[in-house]
């Protein structure tokens, strides 16, 4: 099945809460493992509390390099959080006369949650919290023979489930401002489709009016002058003849600018190697050309026009020798690689450049990003720009 632009939103934003929650949870242990050699603990089960404190440890640096190589799914904030909550139950059984010291450690798993846009999963987790640590008080209980629980107990039971709903409500508002900005988005995304599709209609449209017009009389008027320049040789001729041809010329490169046909007949791997034939033919440029076959992507002219821009830019501004030029395809997005050997320049700047007018670039990054993709720049005066360009399928 293919994940639409709000799935991914949601899985990113996921993973992000999933991965810094994750960075968190060390720092956590090892705060915990100062009981008894920082602070004067004496656990009822020291030797179990040293072993579930190490296996927690462990758990944690292999689930934080887990979530730090791999995008994970919601299936990720149910696991993470029911091993820490089971943990810190444990834990807390374990130590006996800590409990109080850990008490912190309750009331910070419902929020270590509330940011995973998960509210279920916050009321789940805020609720068990709150049971876990009257299962821990009922085994203190039973252990030393006591009959009711200190008042304080109670107390901070309810701080829990206060908590509990406080970490859901929280949730709750991230979910529905999450939403609000997803359909946003997919608004954007929506009108910068249609205003792109627009703007190629009309680009086709003069394509062919210049084809089917200007350039077939400048054609029909070079073959005239031929003519007459077999009849009667003369300079001035010979001269019109020059100019008609560099027109026709002129005018065929701009009808392929409006709307190279390569692109809607072939596809976009074979439109980029002529673009990339016609640009190292330009200039004292070495093309280094990497394309796989990708078809016709529905983002094919947006990419397109990226790469022509792209490699614009590094003839006119970059000085370079050495232009590197990849397609690539996989994990349901294309991707567009253009890295040269030139100047560089500082990516900062940029703004500023549109403030003064220069809005080429800087459009075809909105476009990028509106349907979903990402622009990476990397740059710095005097060693040259590498920019990759990500659109996922639609």
């Amino acid at each position: 099945m293919r994940e639409t632009s709000q799935s991914r939103v949601v899985r990113r934003y996921t993973t992000e809460a999933v991965r810094v929650t994750a960075i968190l949870r060390l720092p956590l242990i090892g705060l915990m493992a100062l009981l008894g050699p920082v602070i004067s603990v004496t656990h009822w089960q020291p030797d179990v509390f040293a072993g579930l404190l190490i296996g927690y440890a462990l758990l944690a640096a292999g689930w934080l390099i887990f979530v730090l190589v791999r995008d994970v799914g919601p299936w990720a904030g149910w696991v993470s959080t029911a091993a820490d909550v089971s943990a810190v139950v444990a834990l807390c059984i374990a130590s006996g006369g800590a409990t109080s010291v850990l008490l912190p450690v309750f009331f910070l798993l419902p929020i270590s949650v509330a940011f995973q846009y998960r509210p279920r999963l916050t009321a789940i987790v805020g609720v068990c919290t709150a049971i876990g640590y009257q299962v821990v008080w009922i085994v203190y209980s039973k252990r030393d023979d006591l009959v009711g629980f200190p008042d304080e107990v109670y107390l901070y039971f309810g701080f829990l489930l206060w908590l509990a709903a406080a970490t859901t409500a929280l949730s709750y508002v991230l979910v529905r401002r999450s939403a609000t900005v997803i359909s946003l988005m997919d608004v954007r995304r929506q009108l910068i489709a249609e205003s792109m599709g627009a703007e190629e209609r009309e680009r086709r449209q003069l394509a062919e009016h210049l084809h089917d017009g200007p350039l077939q009389n400048v054609l029909a008027a070079r073959l005239d002058v031929e003519e007459a320049l077999e009849r009667h040789p003369d300079a001035q001729l010979d001269a019109a003849e020059s100019a008609l041809r560099e027109t026709a010329a002129q005018l065929r490169s701009t009808v392929t600018t409006l709307h190279p046909q390569v692109l809607a007949q072939l596809g976009l791997t074979a439109a980029l190697r002529e673009l990339a034939d016609l640009f190292s033919r330009r200039g004292e440029i070495e093309m280094s050309v990497s394309l796989d076959d990708v078809g016709h992507p529905d983002c094919q002219e947006l990419l397109y026009r990226v790469a022509r821009e792209l490699l614009t830019n590094v003839t006119k501004h970059a000085g370079a020798t050495k232009v590197e030029l990849a397609l690539t395809r996989a994990g349901g997005q294309t991707t567009l690689t253009v890295a040269d050997d030139g100047t560089g320049f500082d990516p900062a700047v940029v703004p500023e450049r549109v403030a003064q007018g220069h809005i080429g670039l800087a459009s075809h990054i909105v476009r990028v990003e509106s349907l979903g993709g990402t622009f990476d720049v990397t740059s710095s005066p005097g060693s040259g720009t590498r920019v990759v360009v990500t659109v996922p399928d639609p």
